[in-house]
């Protein structure tokens, strides 16, 4: 009996031990534990407080120049050129002869059309007598009335084709391609020269999606260039593209004035100042803090040491800033530098 009494207060005694041994245990893992949350890595970033700021509502772009019109004068039927009227450079009128075609072939034909008409006229008149006189038939007076109409139509043709060998500037401006010189062989459609007129010009520029729809086709704007640097020219858009090219650009167009005085050739770059003389109020992040581009936006919110990703709306594009239109609030920090080692959830350390 006081042996099993004993068996028992061992066994109880060997029991307690474990339990302490498995709880003295437990107590070094959840330390382990503990000691191994408090050294997990953090990722060095650098970071930047979204803000609200009064914004100058600016937007220059570069442009070129080109002519407001910009015509070939064409001959418009084959031939060997007898006379060129103008050099290159030369200022024409529209309506003025710049070349002569040789017309001599012309003139012996028009010589023969003319006297095959006459001939056919007269024909005609005799024939018509006798039919009233019913010594001829009406079928050969319709005959002969429709082979005079013909030689009329020739007539008048070769007399076409005599005053298209003068070749005529289209518009008036500036020769600024001499294609032709005399003596030379020209076909049916082939060029003598080109002529643009710059007393107007276009101005050519590619807009994005934000810059486009700020625009208004009639706005005014001011031209500058490096050739006049002192010298403001006005413009007004005239051209809006309704659809946008591969790049997702929009092409606009500028009319302005181009004074004799202060020209500015073809092909001139220009800056175009689409500027308001107004200021907004609007919420801004540094560029550098978007992970992707401004079509599929997003940011990495610090809250308490730990990243956050977020997908914002994006704006204007301000002097290295960019318009939050949402997704963020004043106040809130984003990540500018380190995201290419972030994920959802990264602890972090904010370097300075």
């Amino acid at each position: 009996m006081k042996s099993k009494y004993v068996i028992s207060i061992v066994g109880f005694l060997i029991i307690v031990l474990i339990a302490y041994k498995l709880s003295a245990n437990k107590k070094k893992i959840d330390e382990k534990k503990n000691k191994s949350t408090e050294t997990t890595v953090r990722v060095p970033v650098k970071v930047a407080t979204a803000q609200e700021q009064l914004q100058e509502l600016t937007m220059i772009k570069t442009g070129s120049v080109a002519p407001f019109k910009e015509v070939k004068a064409l001959a418009l039927n084959g031939g060997l050129i007898r006379q060129v009227r103008f050099e290159l450079g030369d200022h024409v009128k529209e309506g003025q002869v710049l070349a002569v075609m040789d017309i001599r072939t012309l003139q012996l034909d028009l010589q023969k059309a003319e006297t095959n008409a006459a001939k056919l006229e007269n024909d005609l008149k005799i024939y018509t007598e006798l039919w009233l006189g019913k010594a001829a038939t009406q079928e050969k007076v319709t005959e002969i009335s429709k082979n005079y109409q013909d030689a009329i139509n020739e007539v008048n043709q070769v007399k076409k084709n005599i005053d298209d060998a003068s070749i005529k500037a289209p518009i008036s401006g500036i020769i600024s391609v001499k294609s032709a010189e005399q003596g030379m062989y020209v076909n049916g459609g082939g060029e003598i020269a080109t002529v643009i007129n710059l007393s107007k010009a276009k101005v050519a520029v590619n807009l994005t999606e934000n810059e486009v729809y700020q625009l208004v086709q009639g706005q005014p704007v001011k031209i500058t260039s490096d050739v006049y640097p002192d010298k403001v020219f006005s413009g007004k858009v005239s051209f809006i593209s309704p659809q946008a090219d591969a790049t997702h650009n929009y092409s606009v167009e500028i009319m302005m004035d181009n004074t004799e005085r202060s020209l500015l050739r073809s092909g001139t770059f220009v800056y175009v100042d689409f500027s308001k003389s107004t200021t907004e109020k609007m919420l801004v992040v540094p560029r550098e803090a978007l992970v992707e581009s401004t079509r599929n936006a997003s940011v990495y919110i610090v809250s308490d040491s730990v990243v956050h990703r977020k997908a914002i709306q994006t704006g204007k594009e301000l002097n290295g800033n960019i318009q939050v239109l949402g997704g963020l609030r004043a106040g809130d920090v984003v990540v500018t530098s380190g995201q290419i080692n972030l994920k959802e959830g990264s602890a972090v350390h904010i370097s300075h």
